[in-house]
């Protein structure tokens, strides 16, 4: 995924997380949607605190716990992703089904871009039980340079 999708696919993914939710027996409150909206959005993945003054525009009164509860709700039900090195998020194109992430981040522009690779998780899934280890979760997250800055030469 990258992030920052354009109108009809972000659209698309609110209907799919309306509908989630619904068979789920959990609700996708204004303000949750609102914080939804506004990461699959975002051309970059944003912290809390860039959430909560995006949200503001809408819900002037907004706070701080608003959105870390938002969030809190959205992780819970797999809508969202938390990028710990950037500590920040951004929306779950598939959040349909339960996956482990891999996230390519780019130290120049920001970019987010998000893969699901089968056979990472198999390789990782693999060691990670030669090890007798238990994971609670399987995030990857790669730093480097994507396509557009490597072609602009940043250094």
């Amino acid at each position: 995924m990258k992030s920052g999708l354009c109108h009809s696919q972000c659209q698309q993914t609110l209907r799919v997380a309306e509908r989630l939710c619904e068979g789920r027996g959990v609700r996708l409150t204004p303000q949750r949607r609102q914080v939804l909206e506004i990461l699959c959005s975002s051309p970059k993945p944003l912290g809390a605190y860039d959430i909560l003054e995006l949200l503001k525009s809408g819900v002037p009164g907004a706070k701080p716990p608003t959105v870390y509860r938002a969030l809190e709700f959205l992780l819970q039900q797999g809508l969202v992703h938390r990028i710990e090195s950037l500590n920040a998020y951004v929306g779950c194109v598939h959040p349909d089904h339960p996956h482990a992430s891999q996230f390519l981040i780019c130290r120049d522009c920001g970019e987010v871009r998000e893969l699901e690779s089968r056979s990472v998780n198999r390789t990782l899934g693999s060691a990670i039980r030669e090890c007798g280890f238990k994971a609670d979760s399987r995030v990857i997250e790669v730093t480097g340079r994507c396509l557009r800055c490597s072609e602009q030469g940043h250094p």
